[in-house]
């Protein structure tokens, strides 16, 4: 577990059990739950189709039979704020009252953590505070590139073009109020690409600014593999155009 937390940039947490009771040199901070939620949310998205489920009847078996029980969720703000989507919360007699909260909003995903809260209430409280603070800071520019990219020549090649398209769709993330609808898009690629080629191979890339300023990219690639062109190939090609 700590091998896995600093590799996640977790540097604030040591963990010394693993049901995150109070002992001595257990502990951990806002931003590292942050980082943990992060990647759990981001690597295992299904986790929301489970920490939504407000209630649920669960059947204990035991060899005395089975009876059966309600659970309801721990996270109020699932029921008390439109936009949230999990996460956790805990509570111990040091750490009081904590929440990792993640909620969405017009596709952009937040995270807010809460920890040392007084009671359970102040916790919801103070993390709804913080969403709204975030979702009104924050804006998102997504591009997923409609447009469709010619295809490029190739030297030496088995064929003559290759098919490009652009590797994932862009997203930019501002907190400092920008214009996002005065974002640039700019295509650089080659005048032609030499064989072989492998799919998923970089020809190119989109960048995008704003102003001057650039703020990211992403990387043109080839849709298809193409061969390096042998002399019966070339032979092939002369008699179809000659013969043809």
């Amino acid at each position: 577990m700590n091998a896995r937390a600093k590799a996640l940039g977790m540097n604030d947490t040591n963990f010394v059990n693993c049901c995150g009771l109070d002992t001595d040199g257990h502990m951990t901070s806002a931003y590292d739950v942050a980082l943990m939620s992060r990647e759990l949310t981001v690597q295992y998205p299904q986790i929301h189709d489970y920490c939504t489920i407000w209630m649920e009847n669960i059947t204990h078996v035991t060899k005395r039979g089975s009876s059966e029980f309600g659970l309801t969720n721990t996270n109020k703000l699932i029921r008390q704020y439109e936009y949230a989507t999990g996460l956790k919360t805990g509570s111990t007699g040091l750490a009081k009252f904590c929440l990792s909260a993640t909620a969405e909003r017009n596709g952009m995903e937040l995270i807010a953590v809460v920890m040392a809260a007084q009671n359970p209430a102040d916790r919801f409280g103070d993390a709804v505070t913080l969403l709204n603070h975030g979702f009104s800071m924050c804006q998102l520019y997504t591009d997923e590139h409609k447009e469709l990219l010619e295809s490029l020549p190739v030297k030496r090649g088995v064929k003559n073009t290759v098919k490009l398209d652009f590797k994932n769709p862009f997203q930019y993330l501002s907190t400092e109020g920008d214009d996002l609808a005065s974002i640039k898009k700019s295509i650089s690629l080659p005048k032609d690409a030499s064989a072989p080629i492998k799919k998923g191979d970089k020809i190119g890339k989109a960048v995008y600014q704003i102003g001057e300023k650039t703020i990211g990219s992403v990387d043109i690639v080839a849709t298809e593999d193409i061969e390096k062109a042998a002399f019966a190939d070339y032979m092939k090609e002369i008699f179809f155009r000659y013969f043809s």
